[in-house]
C-alpha cells in the first residue's frame, strides 16, 4: 500500500491496524542532538486517546508510546526514530457481521473493489487509531519547532454542528482549551457543544464540525511557489486525517464575498518590520509564509459509526440493513484537536527543514 510517509526531509511513515498488536511509525530527518524521551510525546497522545471523556469512544487505551529508536543517552543521534504503540482493548468479535457487508460512507466497499481484500476488524488500516503515532511523531516536530523559533501550534473545536464560537483564535491558548472536553475554549459555547453531543450520542447518532488552528511565529519563506505551496501541503495533511471533508485557509470560502480592495492585505511598517494590517492571506502568500499567524479551519463530518438501523448491500450486492455495534466516538472533534496540530507540526517541520537544505 501506498501513501504511508509525508514529509520529504522530515519524513514520518505511519503502520499498523486499528486490532492489530500494535501501530506506530518512524521519523526520519530528525537533527540530532535534540533531547527527547516518551515523555515529551506521552502529553499529546493523552490528548488523543480514546476513553478520556463520556463524549468521546469508551475504548480504553493507554496509548503509551515506546521510542525503539534513534536516541541515544536522551538525545536524537540524526537516524530513523522508531515508534510503538501496543494495542490492548480489542474486541474484533464486534466487527464479525461487517465480513458479510458493506458500512454506509465507510472505506469498506473501495477497499475490497482496490485491494480484493480488507481487514475487517475496526476497519484496519483505515481506522482513526491509525492517527496515535501520528501525535506522537507530531510531538517530535512540535518540540523542533519551538526550540527553533518558538513556534507554538494552538487548535480548538470552533463549531459541533450549527453551534459556533466567534472567538479570536489568536488570543487561544492550550490552557483555554483544555479546560472541557469538548477542547473548546469559549466555555458558554463548549456547554452547549457537550449538550449536543450526548444528545446525539443517545439517539445513536452522530455529529460532525469545524477545528480551527493557528500556527504562532512560523518564519518568513517556509513553502514553495508552485505544487509545493505550504497552504497546500497543509491540506493535504488535513485532509488526510480520518472524516476530514474540507480545508480552508485565512478568510477561506467567506473570502469569496468580498471585493479586492476589501480582501487584499496592505503593508505596513510595525516598528521596522514588514508586516499585513490584516490577515485574510491567513499567513502564507503566493505558497509561503509572510510572518503573519498562519491560520486555518478544517471540517470534520459526521462519524460515519452510528448505532442506528441503516440500509446497505451486502459482499453479495443484495439489500440488506445494518446496525453497528462497538464503541465509537458520536464527534470525532474533541480528539482531533491534537491530530490537527500534530500534522501541521509535521508540515511546518518539513518545510523548515527544506529551506535549510537550500541555504
Amino acid at each position: 500500500m501506498a501513501g504511508d510517509t509525508l514529509g520529504q526531509v522530515f519524513r514520518f511513515t505511519n503502520w499498523g491496524e486499528s486490532h492489530g498488536k500494535a501501530i506506530g511509525g518512524v521519523v526520519e530527518g530528525c537533527p540530532a542532538g535534540l533531547e527527547l524521551s516518551e515523555s515529551d510525546l506521552q502529553p499529546a497522545l493523552d490528548r488523543r486517546r480514546p476513553g478520556q471523556s463520556k463524549i468521546v469512544t469508551q475504548r480504553k487505551e493507554a496509548d503509551q508510546v515506546e521510542i525503539l529508536s534513534g536516541t541515544v543517552d536522551g538525545k536524537t543521534t540524526g537516524t530513523p526514530i522508531s515508534l510503538i504503540i501496543h494495542n490492548k482493548d480489542q474486541r474484533s468479535k464486534d466487527y464479525s457481521e461487517m465480513a458479510k457487508l458493506y458500512r454506509p460512507s465507510h472505506a469498506d466497499f473501495t477497499y475490497q473493489q482496490k485491494y480484493g481484500i480488507r481487514d475487517v476488524a475496526g476497519g484496519g488500516r483505515s481506522s482513526a487509531r491509525v492517527t496515535a503515532p501520528t501525535v506522537a511523531a507530531g510531538a517530535i516536530a512540535q518540540k523542533l519547532l519551538l526550540q527553533a523559533f518558538g513556534i507554538n501550534i494552538v487548535g480548538f473545536v470552533k463549531s459541533v454542528g450549527d453551534i459556533s464560537t466567534n472567538i479570536d483564535p489568536l488570543t487561544v491558548s492550550l490552557k483555554d482549551v483544555e479546560a472541557n472536553p469538548v477542547r473548546c475554549p469559549d466555555a458558554d459555547v463548549a456547554e452547549k457543544m457537550i449538550k449536543r453531543i450526548e444528545q446525539v450520542r443517545k439517539q445513536g447518532d452522530s455529529t460532525g464540525g469545524i477545528v480551527e488552528c493557528v500556527i504562532h511565529q512560523v518564519p518568513i519563506g517556509f513553502g514553495e511557489p508552485i505544487f509545493d505551496k505550504l497552504e497546500a501541503d497543509l491540506a493535504k495533511a488535513m485532509l488526510s486525517i480520518n472524516a476530514s471533508k474540507g480545508f480552508e485557509i485565512g478568510s477561506g470560502f467567506e473570502g469569496t464575498q468580498l471585493l479586492g480592495s476589501q480582501h487584499n492585505d496592505p503593508f505596513v511598517n510595525q516598528s521596522g518590520e514588514v508586516k499585513t494590517a490584516s490577515n485574510f492571506s491567513g499567513g502564507v502568500q503566493g505558497g509561503i509564509s509572510n510572518g503573519m499567524p498562519i491560520i486555518f479551519r478544517v471540517a470534520f463530518k459526521p462519524t460515519a459509526t452510528i448505532i442506528q438501523d441503516q440500509s446497505t448491500v451486502d459482499v453479495e450486492g443484495n439489500p440488506t440493513t445494518f446496525k453497528a455495534k462497538g464503541r465509537h466516538d458520536p464527534c470525532v472533534l474533541p480528539r482531533a484537536v491534537p491530530i490537527v496540530e500534530a500534522m501541521a507540526a509535521l508540515v511546518i517541520c518539513d518545510h523548515w527543514l527544506r529551506m535549510k537544505a537550500y541555504l
